[in-house]
């Protein structure tokens, strides 16, 4: 019986696994290769590397102002919260003051009630006083019943208010998860642009930051005095503003920070105005809006100017076809001349 069974077709089926799995290796082995070739990044010159830098540290501040506006509508909701609880503390203050109102009352109401009210006048010492005191007891009656819509009413206002808060929270939270997030991609293009940093020798970067830094130092030179540039300012506060960002020259850049001894680039421009006695909303997205736009050709000291596409970068213009600005964690508060980056558009703050 043996020898009339069907051999089995293991070894085509092995075969073809087999085959499968070399095919397998061999993709996997192509897939590897070519995410080496990906990852292997060909050798850069200082100048593309310092180029690329620079673009980490421009995506960096568009995510800088994405955090600030996060961070301005959180601490809004914030604000809006203590308001809300403040309110509603002091509503349920006034509600208990009634309810314990209406349980004097109440209880009053239970130790009379045991006599009828013909008796009470009998044996009422002074029946014309009774009288009177039974038609203040009506009056009363109608005060509770009042009473005890008034106590509905506060029940409800603070219902509302308590729902109210609650739907600012979930606006908070929101708003805190959007934080993390730009945090996050904003450490992240920093840590990325100090690891290319890392990769250039200290000659290099030298003589890379001496090239920055002469240009800052030639755009400088060829400005007026501080006073001289603020005279020309359109307004009183736009030439407080100028003199305040002449005294922070060389503060150090810090994403998020609004001064005083530290800013990002609409940071400081918020605390230029903000010293000049104008309230300037925290973004380079709203404080182009804040004023009265004006051409290039236009521009006179105190002047808000933003470049690139996205409205990411702002400065505060302080004539010759300069400003002062906070450009990036690499270099500190300074004067720099208008073409560094890409024109967007400018605001006259009224």
């Amino acid at each position: 019986m043996a020898a009339h069974r069907k051999p089995r077709s293991r070894p085509a089926a092995g075969g073809a696994a087999r085959t499968a799995w070399t095919i397998a290796l061999a993709g996997a082995a192509t897939a590897t290769g070519f995410d080496g070739a990906a990852q292997a990044e060909p050798q850069l010159t200082p100048e593309q590397i310092k180029a690329k830098v620079d673009q980490l540290y421009q995506e960096a501040e568009v995510a800088t102002e994405k955090y600030n506006g996060a961070q301005e509508k959180a601490e809004a909701a914030r604000k809006r919260i203590r308001t809300l609880q403040d309110e509603a503390a002091r509503k349920t203050e006034k509600l208990n003051a009634a309810r314990d109102a209406l349980g004097s009352m109440a209880a009053a109401q239970y130790r009379d009630g045991g006599l009828d009210p013909a008796f009470q006048l009998a044996l009422s010492s002074d029946p014309d006083r009774y009288l009177q005191g039974a038609e203040f007891a009506e009056r009363a009656g109608n005060r509770q019943a009042s009473s005890v819509a008034g106590v509905r009413r506060q029940l409800r206002e603070i219902e509302q208010l308590r729902g109210a808060a609650r739907v600012e929270l979930a606006s908070l939270t929101s708003r805190e998860a959007e934080l993390k997030r730009h945090k996050k991609t904003i450490t992240g293009k920093l840590d990325t642009a100090r690891a290319h940093l890392a990769r250039l020798g200290g000659d290099e970067r030298a003589r890379l930051d001496d090239h920055a830094d002469r240009s800052a130092s030639g755009a400088r030179t060829a400005l007026a005095a501080p006073g001289s540039t603020a005279a020309q300012a359109p307004n009183a506060r736009a030439a407080a503003a100028v003199s305040y960002a002449y005294s922070k020259l060389g503060s150090p850049y810090v994403w998020g920070a609004t001064g005083p001894n530290a800013f990002d680039c609409s940071g400081l421009t918020q605390a230029a105005y903000r010293a000049a006695g104008v309230s300037l909303p925290r973004t380079t997205y709203s404080q182009i809006g804040a004023g009265r736009r004006v051409s290039r050709s236009e521009l006179l000291p105190g002047d808000l100017v933003f470049f690139y596409s996205g409205i990411s970068h702002v400065g505060l213009y302080i004539g010759n076809g300069q400003m002062i600005h906070a450009p990036n964690p690499s270099a500190p508060v300074r004067v720099a001349p208008l073409d560094e980056m890409p024109f967007a558009g400018a605001t006259r703050v009224a």
